[in-house]
């Protein structure tokens, strides 16, 4: 009997996860439900079901999950979408007969999702290097902090503590030419008497003020049981498109003192920078990545696996391909239409 699979509101490149978990190698058969707000998404066209996501209030939207696995018989849901919220309610899932695959410890959850909480609970980790930063809420602590930074010999940097990946993320030069940065090639850029201006006299949720971090970024994605770390593939954003799966030993040992001290489960990923030499963390998500297909490509199919641990506790993994360089091109796809 097919088991049935539910992906909530997601980026579009897990459109490659379905892809993984229907052509796994134990021949096990899956349905795919699909739901997004956006009635073009991608993810609907590789469904066997897919439906229209409403737009809800919280309280209302985990009704709405909950109620769709049980209408649908749903046995493993692949959520993206407000992680935090679906783990308080585990129960309800369980429940009506629904396996999650996401951390059941809401409050951990939160802390890795607010990157102000994140490096404060990762601060004393061994072997794990943090940037210089402050969590400012005001245009006066936002300039004594860009000073403090400045007096370190950093350049500067900014984004909301709990934003998704480049979201509201600017870098901070001392004085701009507004006509460059009408023109030029950056929209990151901004002026530091400009950000000041905004923000005004208001009191903003939490901003991360930061050193940048100019050298190189990875990604490395990871499976894991709470007790074990089963799979660890570092990938290099090379330039443009170009990723590399690199074997890199101290990105490998740096996961693994994240997981020593967070005990994250299923799929997460961990984002850092170099500076001089140093792999210092940006991030850490408790899902899978958008660029974790490419990371499949090292022989570890990390969508299927993390299925077959929610289902069956363990799992065996070959040892990673490294060295591998990737890219990817775009290619058309004939929409079908949606009721």
């Amino acid at each position: 009997m097919k088991k049935r699979i539910w992906f909530n509101r997601t980026f579009s490149t897990a459109y490659h996860f379905i892809d993984m978990i229907r052509t796994n190698p134990d021949g096990l058969d899956f349905e795919f439900y699909v739901t997004h707000p956006k009635r073009y998404s991608v993810m609907l066209q590789n469904a066997d079901v897919a439906e229209i996501e409403p737009s809800l209030p919280i309280p209302e939207y985990i009704e709405y999950c909950v109620q769709f696995c049980q209408k649908h018989q749903i046995d493993i849901f692949f959520p993206n979408y407000r992680l935090v919220e679906i783990a308080k309610h585990i129960g309800r899932f369980e429940q009506v007969g629904t396996s999650v695959l996401v951390c059941k410890d809401a409050d951990l959850l939160e802390t890795v999702s607010d990157k102000g909480k994140l490096f404060q609970a990762l601060r004393d980790t061994p072997g794990l290097h943090i940037p210089d930063y402050f969590i400012v809420n005001t245009s006066e602590q936002f300039k004594i902090a860009y000073e403090k930074l400045r007096e370190k010999g950093h350049k500067v940097c900014f984004k909301p503590a709990s934003g998704e990946g480049g979201a509201g993320f600017h870098i901070i030069e001392e004085h701009m030419n507004p006509l460059d940065k009408l023109l030029g090639s950056s929209n990151q850029t901004i002026a530091i008497d400009e950000v000041l201006s905004i923000i005004g006299d208001q009191t903003v949720d939490d901003i991360m003020v930061m050193e940048y971090l100019d050298d190189w970024e990875y990604s490395i994605d990871c499976l894991a049981t709470e007790e074990e770390l089963i799979a660890i593939v570092p990938r290099k954003k090379v330039e443009g498109r170009i990723r590399l799966l690199e074997d890199n030993q101290a990105l490998i040992d740096l996961a693994k003192a994240v997981h020593e001290q967070l005990r994250l489960p299923y799929l997460f990923n961990v984002q850092v920078k170099y500076k001089n030499g140093v792999p210092k963390l940006l991030e850490i998500n408790p899902r899978a990545s958008g660029g974790l297909h490419s990371s499949c490509l090292s022989g570890v199919n990390f969508p299927y696996l993390a299925v077959k641990l929610l289902l069956s506790g363990k799992v065996e993994v070959a040892a990673p391909k490294f060295g591998v360089y990737a890219t990817h091109i775009e290619k058309e796809i004939v929409l079908r239409q949606l009721l």
